[in-house]
């Protein structure tokens, strides 16, 4: 996928794709699946070996950096926490976003937001928006380490925070945010057979993102965008 070099500003034609009328996701045709790289090996999402990998990260660069600048706004830093439930097969904890809200609104996103003046760094930040938006108390978190940021077409600059939950962690949703909490297992988006590419020419500009719609049950659980692009970048430094 292209990383958007952010012209000083963007063309005025280029709209947000949640911004488009009508526009599903879902409908966006697939252009590849990258069923020839390996997936992570089971041993390698234990929680010992995630911290062993931050202790000692390797060699590595993300493979996404950036979306297609949406804006002329300033800049802001935010932070998102990417956690890993340490069940007996490890999960990861998605949040589904209200349909009222402004942005990404019925997305599938990880808790976090917008960095505060009075946050300590990136992991506070990532901390205090996952207590207020799911009830995750931070004593129930382990931070092991982060990973590259991630500039949305927002301008938001995302840190993303991984955290192991302790999997008793009890979890109260902000009703006006958040409407519904979920697990999706580790190694299921560790397995690149399961990274689907999308490709589109709308809103005047081609537009490309990685989804990898999950089924839990009868109901799919679409991740795309921005979320799929930190977990791509998550499967590239585990598998490095």
């Amino acid at each position: 996928m292209p990383i958007d070099p952010s012209p000083a500003t963007p063309p005025p034609d280029v709209v947000p794709l949640s911004k488009l009328p009508n526009f599903d996701p879902r409908t966006v045709p697939v252009v590849g699946i990258d069923t020839q790289l390996p997936p992570v090996v089971p041993e390698q999402l234990r929680p010992e070996a995630i911290r062993q990998r931050f202790r000692f990260p390797p060699d590595w660069q993300p493979e996404l950096r950036a979306e297609p600048r949406f804006t002329d706004r300033q800049i802001a830093a935010a932070s998102v926490l990417v956690p890993i439930v340490m069940r007996d097969e490890p999960m990861v904890l998605l949040t589904e976003r209200t349909v009222h809200l402004s942005t990404h609104s019925g997305q599938i996103a990880f808790p976090g937001g917008k960095r505060d003046d009075t946050d300590r760094d990136a992991a506070h930040t990532a901390l205090r928006e996952a207590h207020e938006e799911i009830g995750l108390e931070p004593s129930f978190v382990e931070v092991v380490g982060e990973l590259p940021t991630y500039t949305t077409g927002t301008r938001f600059i995302i840190t993303p925070v991984i955290g192991l939950v302790q999997p008793h962690a009890p979890l109260v949703l902000n009703e006006h945010e958040v409407a519904d909490a979920f697990e999706v297992p580790l190694q299921f988006l560790m397995n690149p057979a399961h990274h689907r590419r999308h490709r589109i020419l709308a809103g005047g500009a081609e537009r490309e993102w990685f989804s990898m719609p999950y089924m839990q049950g009868t109901t799919e659980r679409f991740i795309w965008g921005a979320t799929a692009g930190l977990l791509r970048n998550f499967y590239r430094f585990l598998a490095a």
